[in-house]
Formats: structure tokens, sequence, C-alpha cells
């Protein structure tokens, strides 16, 4: 009997997995913990259990968008066409269902591509920690999309895709590349030194 699929044999078939995606992923997660270490070397003020964790949320959300968009490389498009089909059929808004099936599937050689392109965007820009705001913005309005147009779909729970749009809300309100990621200033790391530093002489 072939064993149940399970979160470890999945994250092992992720991170092996023989194509070009994988090498790229590996790339841009070595990448992640170098700035990461970089960060925590020349800015005093990050070295705390709250930095630490939400930079670990970051690339956990980056990777899912990075993993989510595998099934997207162009020209593979049959399972996006799919979920469309699916909104078409469930979405709880007659406007947005027109519009894809009227729109968007017929056109899926453009909208295809853009899909993927945004959906790797956003998971290496969360992985990097760069341009976070705009980018949990874009995943925002990506989640809503789905929450809105799969919310009465077969065998789909809408608090999925809530939950991920709290998540991109919360990464929208306090970017999350301000912790152990690229959007720091030389001048707010500088600050942030000079504070730790008066904080260790006045003690």
């Amino acid at each position: 009997m072939k064993p149940e699929p399970n979160p470890v044999s999945d994250l092992l078939v992720f991170l092996t997995n023989p194509i070009w995606p994988t090498a790229v992923f590996w790339v841009l997660l070595l990448a992640s913990l170098g700035i990461a270490f970089s960060a925590w070397q020349r800015d005093p003020g990050q070295r705390t259990v709250r930095t630490v964790g939400v930079a670990v949320l970051r690339l956990i959300m980056g990777t899912m968008w990075w993993q989510q968009s595998l099934w997207k490389i162009p020209p593979n498009y049959d399972g996006l066409v799919f979920w469309m089909k699916q909104m078409v059929a469930h979405s709880s808004i007659p406007l947005q269902a027109w519009m894809v099936d009227q729109f968007v599937i017929p056109n899926i050689g453009l909208f295809g591509p853009l899909v993927y392109l945004l959906e790797v965007l956003i998971g290496v820009s969360l992985m990097l920690g760069v341009f976070t705001r705009v980018f949990a913005g874009l995943g925002l309005l990506m989640a809503l999309n789905l929450w809105v147009g799969l919310y009465s779909a077969p065998n789909e729970w809408p608090w999925t895709y809530g939950y991920l749009i709290v998540i991109q809300a919360l990464f929208l309100l306090d970017p999350p590349g301000r912790r152990l990621g690229l959007e720091k200033t030389p001048a707010e790391i500088a600050e942030a030194t000079r504070r730790v530093e008066l904080l260790r002489k006045r003690l």
C-alpha cells in the first residue's frame, strides 16, 4: 500500500524535485538566509525574537506563493483554467463570473503568464524581504479574488482564502521586509545602532 502524503514527505519532494524551479528556489532560499544574516550583523535592533519570528513567517509565506506558482508555469494552464471555470460556476459575484468566462479564459495566453508572474514576484518579494508592502497588496487582491470566486465551490473552505487575506493584510500594514530583509535603509540601521548603544551605556 502506498503511504499517504504527509508534510515531511511533501517538503522533501518539493526541495529535491529535479526541475529548474527547484534550483531557483534554493538560490532564493540561500539568498534570503544570507540577507537575514547580514541584517542581523549590521543592525543590533533586529536581534529580537519578534524580528526572527516575523522573518520566518515571511519566508514561509514567500515559499507558499512560490510553490503555488509551479503548476502554472507557461504554457501549462490546464489547472489554472479548471479553477477559473470553478469561478465561473460558483463565484459569489455574477460580474466576476461573467468577466472570467468572457475575457480571462478566452485570453488565457495573456492572463496565464500574468498570473504566474505575479505569484512568482510575490514569492520572491517575501522571501528576500524587498518591496513587501507593494507585493503584499497584490497578494491581498489575488486572495480576495479567490475568496469571492471560489466562495461556494465544492470542497472549498472559504476561510482558507480568508486567512490568506488576513496574512497579506498584516504584511501590507506592517511590511515584513523590515525584519531581517532588504527594506531598512542604511540611515535607519545607523539610527537603530545608535539607540542600542545609548541604551547599553545607560544600563
